[in-house]
């Protein structure tokens, strides 16, 4: 089945969504840290808490990027209940975060937090090859790896300048 060529702006907007996981995961990057000290974690325990990120890619993935390959829903499409599902658990997880009250509450949300992002993301990187012809993969590739580091930057940026809860980057 020959597959509709999509303008600019389509493939922006089809995109845009990996701006929102692009973000969460800066957030999450340039967050962490200050927030595990702040619950007074050493020094030492950082690595440690970190694990849970990495190890949760590992195992999430794969299952999720299976799943929707092999997941359809008429009105949905194959990819987008998995970018609604992890947005909105991902959401919650971030909102929640700066409101932990231990280290283990905290890395416990990091590793809910990143699982909605990898639910979110894996399906994301396929959904280019699903909506565009093969010429225009290389555009949509494009837009998509903009977004990340986009959004990986004003994460970064707004951690350290105009957090809506409390400034992380101040916490001693």
């Amino acid at each position: 089945m020959e597959k509709k060529r999509l303008n600019f702006w389509q493939i922006l907007t089809m995109n845009f969504g990996f701006f929102g996981v692009q973000f969460s995961f800066g957030l999450q990057q340039s967050n962490m840290s200050a927030i595990y000290k702040y619950l007074g974690a050493e020094e030492a325990e950082l690595p440690l808490l970190w694990l849970a990120g990495p190890v949760t890619g590992l195992v999430v993935q794969p299952i999720i990027g299976a799943i929707s390959d092999g997941t359809w829903s008429p009105k949905f499409g194959r990819r987008k209940p998995f970018f609604l599902m992890g947005a909105v658990i991902a959401s919650l997880a971030l909102i929640a975060m700066p409101y932990s009250s231990s280290i283990w509450m905290a890395a416990g949300l990091l590793w809910i937090l990143d699982a909605a992002n990898n639910i979110a993301l894996e399906p994301y990187r396929a959904f280019i090859s699903d909506k565009l012809p093969k010429k225009q993969y290389s555009i949509g590739f494009l837009v998509q790896s903009f977004f990340t580091g986009l959004g990986t930057t004003l994460a970064n940026f707004h951690s350290c300048n105009f957090s809506l809860f409390w400034n992380p980057c101040h916490v001693r």
